[in-house]
């Protein structure tokens, strides 16, 4: 086998940066943070609450606030072409008969 291809472990630590947890262990990276671990997950916990990683929560509500809009927007649009008279109809009023 060859000599001195494998890594060196050193004891380093892991933070968790939403609870604060610290834990001991052998990596050949020092001092690692971690978003969420088991002891705050919502899924180990058994609690609802939402876990907002690099505002996604907050980019998905302004994408549905905006296509509700867009879509409020078209139905005003469809009562409006509803409600005015058709240009044909128009014509008919005014000269009779189509030609």
């Amino acid at each position: 086998m060859k000599k001195d291809i494998h890594p060196k472990y050193l004891e380093t630590d892991i933070v968790c940066t939403t609870c604060g947890t610290v834990w001991k262990t052998r990596a050949t990276r020092m001092n690692m943070r971690v978003d969420i671990c088991s002891k705050c997950h919502p899924f180990y916990t058994g609690e609802q609450r939402i876990v907002d990683t690099a505002g996604q929560v907050d980019r998905f509500m302004k994408r549905l606030a905006t296509s509700q809009r867009i879509q409020a927007d078209t139905e005003k649009r469809r009562e409006r072409q509803q409600q005015k008279p058709k240009k044909q109809s128009l014509l008919k009023e005014i000269y009779g008969e189509e030609e």
